[in-house]
């Protein structure tokens, strides 16, 4: 809020801003949606505008929902949301008519009912509809004041809703400081920069409350207040007489003075006014009911005394008392002593108690003064069902209160532990753990320290520091001494994070000799083990002897992302599932873990959901795409001091620059790598660099070092137990093998291949394997494996993998070239030659031009319109487009978004010379694909 000002209606100064207000109320009145947003210093006038905007609306017949941010409230969960939907509530009975499970989410993220945790999108889809239902009776007006104080968990959703109001007769308009976080952080709302008042329009205001002031103080205050209203407006209030007399003290208050003159203002307050004004601070919502209730069990004067003194408001309508400005609600609770904090709580909790067990939890807690086992645990409750609800950050700060309530032991360092590791794995904070962890120790010396605390320092040892060693003794200790018992102590979530985390010790590891422990583990769970275990443990340590049973799983696992809200969960089936070249299939679930860290979510997940999008991206040959979601999840690791997991984002962009021609840099990326694997004995890390060494290699036409390199990751003619990435480098060693005349060694390989029926894994793999057969088969069975290879090459699932298409079609192309079979071989080399083009694959572009130009084909260098200038994805967008089919049926197909899709169409309109989707078939000339 910002300081009192002029009733709406006698703004002085403000006409720019009441014209914005006036077309913002219009707009709802037309059935427009829109947003709003007031930025300015603190007491320029924000609020007073909101007021504006809130009588504006009323005049047109809108109704008008408002609630406001308090600093006391910002770690209840939902708490703002609730105030702001209070009137609209009883219209949830019949959206729940209608649309249960948006009615249902939207109870229990408002703590009106029970169930799943709703995510944060079907939270705000509840919302919209909630609003959509009761602007059909009338259009709305949502006020949002001091969005930087919102609980976290309604300004992620209320971030969300505003910017899904188009069509509708809804506005939203907030009012924040400017610097200050807000909802919109993450949009692009028209925002409104509320400035000082010009000298004229303060002069004004500064004579119409005191008219009798000396023209000398005028002027000293006007200089002084530079145009701030609230300074106008409450520098004269301390000076009393002396703003007739003309004398002024040296120092007048201002900024941090002002917070002394809501002090002074405080003070003067009776006893029994101040206790309610302290109980209404630390309340957040300022519940008159409550507060009312309160003053009734004690007599006296009530509120009436703060509200004569212009400290508060009191809203009848709404039934809510608000401070008017937030400096004066800090000076209270920073008057008080401890012991009318506590006491202030203690009534709050009792009021709490029967219809709000969150609020009274945490009331109950800032009451209490000595460790208090009961209360801690009534603390621990909300912070697990905070974490059903999604609401990690609440879930961590209620943990770190528990424990600073639970006696020393091993529950108190239990709960430090598990703060530390939820931090760590959702939040990111790995640099705040060694301080918790250590604090847990201290809480429970010994040697049989909780296991969530051996997990906790296990993650961040591997993650912070890359010691896969220290890590993996640590877990494998900790699981060997403490067996799973009947009823597991530590919790059955507790060792499923400590597998999970030995699973990704194992993985960076890359050792033979470290999985073991960990399947030992697995096994000595009571059956069935979580899917999101066993899959990993199988796909990460020795995939090519893969079973039946484990592509089921995956693909299961795959399919039921759609429904899962963990952000965990999801990014371990992706990481599981990315060896069997299934990313496709798992996009979108991770779309929904990157937009859930962008708005304040989970960031652990975000950055293993960027990797592996860009991952995916590089696969699929949206190359652009994929340096940038490896850009924003280095970043990410930058902040957050995760430097193994930095090493896959950087592994993307060294493969990049290695397809793209930029040897240097992959070079240097792939020293880099072993330089930090080396010491940590980090294997996973050194397969990583082998593989940029060998792409790297083959771009350059090394094909002597690219066997090398890919070889060393496993051997020719054997999938390492252990090595996953052997997988990854397939390709490499098999053409790099052709090229150097190991065709016995490119047939041994391809054997293995075929032992462990790699090819049955996905296109990918079946066309990389019939391309080495097709190159090394003898005489008799050469047909037979041409024609196979001809027939993958033209699937449509095949053409999803791009630059592995072009290969294998230049070194398909070449191999006919010296067969004299041309016309074969300049097909297969000019399609090659078109993707790596498409791809800016500037080295295998070379490669392929000179197979053509061997062919006796002219190659022109330059291709920057027509069909020649369409990378195979704009291409097989255009076909369908001019197939008839629309950008959402496009998006399904290629499993791209349809705003992706509306992307590449506006670069192909331009590159085809036209200007519309009906002239695609005559600019394609064959027509469109159905």
């Amino acid at each position: 809020m910002d300081g009192p000002g002029p009733g709406p209606g006698t703004l002085i100064g403000r006409e720019p801003e009441i014209r914005r207000l006036e077309t913002l109320v219009g707009r709802i009145a037309s059935g427009a949606g829109d947003t709003l947003l007031f930025t300015g210093d603190p007491g320029v006038g924000k609020t007073a505008l909101l007021d504006q905007a809130a009588a504006l609306a009323t005049g047109a017949g809108a109704g008008v929902l408002r609630a406001t941010g308090a600093q006391f409230e910002a770690d209840i969960s939902y708490a703002a949301l609730h105030q702001l939907l209070q009137p609209c509530l009883p219209e949830l009975d019949q959206l729940d008519a209608v649309k249960p499970q948006l009615a249902g989410a939207l109870k229990v993220a408002l703590g009106l009912g029970t169930g799943p945790a709703p995510t944060r999108l079907l939270a705000a889809n509840a919302v919209l509809e909630l609003l959509r239902r009761a602007a059909g009776e009338r259009p709305l007006l949502l006020v949002v004041d001091d969005p930087q104080w919102l609980d976290r968990a309604s300004a992620l959703v209320l971030g969300m809703v505003a910017r899904r109001l188009t069509g509708m007769p809804v506005a939203l308009l907030a009012a924040c400081r400017t610097g200050e976080a807000d909802f919109f952080d993450q949009g692009n709302p028209p925002t409104v920069q509320v400035a000082p008042l010009p000298e004229r329009a303060a002069a004004e205001l500064l004579a119409g409350r005191h008219p009798e002031m000396a023209p000398r103080v005028r002027r000293r205050l006007l200089d002084a207040a530079l145009g701030n209203p609230l300074a106008l407006l409450e520098l004269p209030l301390p000076l009393g007489d002396l703003t007739t007399a003309g004398t002024l003290p040296t120092a007048l208050p201002l900024t941090d003075r002002l917070q002394r003159v809501f002090s002074s203002r405080v003070r003067e307050l009776p006893d029994s006014a101040y206790e309610l004004l302290v109980l209404s601070a630390l309340d957040g919502q300022a519940d008159l009911r409550v507060v009312r209730a309160v003053a009734a069990d004690r007599g006296g004067e009530g509120l009436a005394p703060a509200e004569h003194a212009g400290l508060v408001r009191v809203d009848e309508s709404a039934g809510r008392l608000t401070f008017r400005h937030p400096l004066i609600q800090a000076a209270v609770v920073e008057l008080s002593t401890s012991d009318q904090r506590r006491r202030a709580h203690t009534v709050l909790a009792a009021r709490f108690a029967h219809c709000q067990p969150e609020r009274h939890a945490w009331h109950l807690a800032e009451a209490t003064e000595k460790p208090d086992e009961q209360v801690a645990a009534l603390l621990d409750d909300v912070a697990h069902r905070n974490l059903r609800r999604g609401d990690y950050t609440g879930a961590v700060a209620k943990l770190l209160r528990a424990a600073q309530l639970s006696p020393p032991g091993r529950v108190r360092s239990g709960r430090l532990a598990e703060a530390a590791y939820l931090g760590s794995l959702v939040t990111g904070d790995l640099r705040d753990a060694p301080g918790l962890i250590e604090r847990a120790r201290s809480a429970h010396p010994g040697p049989d320290e909780p296991l969530v605390a051996t997990v906790a320092t296990a993650y961040r040892l591997l993650h912070g520091d890359g010691d896969v060693d220290t890590a993996h003794r640590l877990l494998t200790t900790a699981l060997r001494e403490r067996p799973t018992p009947p009823h597991d102590t530590d919790g059955g979530q507790v060792r499923v994070e400590a597998l999970h985390t030995l699973t990704m010790i194992c993985s960076a590891g890359g050792r033979a000799e470290l999985w073991p422990p960990l399947h030992r583990a697995l096994d000595d769970l009571p059956p069935p083990a979580p899917a999101e275990l066993t899959l990993p443990a199988r796909t990460l340590s020795d995939l090519a002897r893969h079973t039946p049973e484990t592509l089921a799983l995956a693909d299961t696992a795959v399919t039921g992302l759609g429904y899962e809200i963990s952000p965990a969960r999801i990014v371990r089936t992706a990481t599981a599932a990315a060896p069997l070249d299934r990313l496709p299939a798992c996009r979108e679930a991770l779309q929904r873990v990157v937009r859930h860290g962008r708005e304040g979510g989970a960031v652990t997940s975000a950055i293993e959901a960027l990797f592996l999008l860009a991952q995916d991206a590089f696969d699929t040959g949206r190359w652009d795409e994929a340096r940038q979601l490896s850009g924003e999840g280095l970043e990410l690791c930058s902040v957050h001091g995760y430097a193994l997991l930095s090493w896959t984002g950087r592994l993307t962009g060294a493969l990049l620059a290695a397809a793209r021609g930029d040897f240097e840099a992959a070079a240097d990326t792939a020293r880099d790598m072993d330089a930090w694997a080396a010491p940590r004995r980090a294997g996973i890390v050194n397969s990583y660099a082998s593989h940029v060494r060998s792409l790297t290699a083959l771009g350059r036409g090394e094909f002597d070092t690219a066997f090398r390199n890919a070889s060393a990751v496993s051997p020719a003619g054997t999938f390492a137990p252990y090595a996953p990435h052997a997988l990854a480098v397939f390709h490499d060693l098999v053409e790099a093998a052709v090229h150097t005349g190991r065709d016995a060694e490119a047939r041994a390989h391809l054997a293995a291949a075929r032992g462990h029926h790699l090819d049955s894994l996905s296109p990918r793999l079946r066309l990389i394997v019939l391309a080495g057969e097709a190159l090394t088969a003898p005489g008799t069975s050469e047909e037979s494996a041409e024609s196979a290879l001809e027939a993958v090459i033209l699937a449509p699932e095949t053409g999803q993998h791009p630059f592995d298409l072009a290969r294998v079609q230049l070194g398909h192309g070449s191999h006919l070239r010296r067969l004299k079979r041309i016309a074969d071989a300049r097909r297969h080399l000019a399609e090659a030659a078109e993707i790596f083009r498409g791809l800016g694959a500037t080295p295998w572009t070379a490669r392929a031009d000179r197979e053509l130009r061997a062919t006796g084909i002219t190659v022109s260098t330059t291709a920057d319109s027509g069909l020649g200038a369409l990378t195979p994805q704009q291409r097989q967008i255009a076909h369908l487009a001019a197939a008839g089919h629309t950008n959402k049926e496009i998006a399904a197909r290629l499993f791209l978004s349809p705003r992706t899709v509306a992307a590449h169409l506006y670069q192909v309109f331009p590159k085809l010379g036209i200007t519309s989707r009906a002239a695609l078939r005559d600019a394609l000339g064959a027509g469109g694909e159905s």
